[in-house]
């Protein structure tokens, strides 16, 4: 298991990548989309991230996953690059999407990415590469998107959830 992301991989369940990414496919499904958008742009300490950020945060990392795992599946040796999360947030205006606009580009990054993990063979799901100088599994990408996923519904659920309940005090 990669360093940095076993944080992601250790909290999906023990099941078949295919079954993890179709039980993950809707963050509705998750955490009830009315109380996302009754968030709106309520934050639970300075300098932290809106739902919104958080939502175009979480296909971002979909989307540079996906990239890498189709790299190293097709046995690409190139070393690609790290990201930096703040600095994408930092250039990101979404002033123009909506909570529900995330939600439906979310599912539908995530059905392509279901149908690109199918696409592999299990030889290619062992393949690895290198990104950041560190050395990842295709298989592992896979379960980083869910559990990428996972960690922030849990911190939405954790520390902002709880701005909802304190409003109605």
């Amino acid at each position: 298991m990669p360093p940095f992301f076993d944080r992601y991989i250790n909290i999906v369940d023990d099941i078949d990548l295919n079954a993890a990414l179709e039980d993950s496919d809707r963050i509705e499904n998750l955490v009830d989309k009315q109380l996302l958008l009754n968030l709106g742009e309520k934050v639970y300490a300075p300098g932290k991230w809106t739902i919104k950020d958080i939502l175009q945060h979480i296909i971002d990392n979909e989307r540079i996953q996906a990239y890498r795992a189709l790299r190293f599946a097709r046995n690409d040796k190139s070393q690609l690059p790290g990201y930096d999360e703040n600095l994408f947030a930092d250039n990101t205006d979404l002033t123009t999407s909506s909570v529900e606009s995330l939600l439906e580009e979310f599912a539908l990054t995530r059905q392509s990415n279901i149908m690109l993990f199918k696409s592999f063979s299990n030889e290619m799901l062992q393949r690895t590469g290198l990104c950041f100088n560190v050395t990842l599994p295709v298989l592992a990408l896979g379960f980083v998107l869910v559990g990428h996923e996972l960690h922030h519904i849990n911190i939405i659920k954790e520390r902002y959830l709880p701005l909802l309940l304190n409003q109605s005090r």
